[in-house]
């Protein structure tokens, strides 16, 4: 159980680091020195799908986590 876990929590945090990297598109230190004002804009197609897979995946990392925390002791 325990290797079926690690395997599926390494597969998560790939997929956790490609949401992430494709979810910061255009965002660079600039962001960091007001080269990009806070403007709210609403998530629209792909981008709101990514954000969503961003939530589902950390939830899932953090769960299995814990998950592999509780087997071990």
């Amino acid at each position: 159980m325990k290797d079926i876990l690690t395997v599926l929590q390494i597969i998560v945090s790939c997929l956790l680091i490609l949401f992430i990297l494709l979810q910061s598109k255009g965002v660079g230190l600039s962001s960091a020195f007001g080269g990009e004002g806070a403007v709210y804009r609403s998530r629209r197609g792909v981008e709101k799908i990514l954000y969503i897979a961003t939530i589902i995946s950390a939830f899932l990392f953090m769960t299995i986590a814990i998950a592999l925390v509780a087997i071990v002791k």
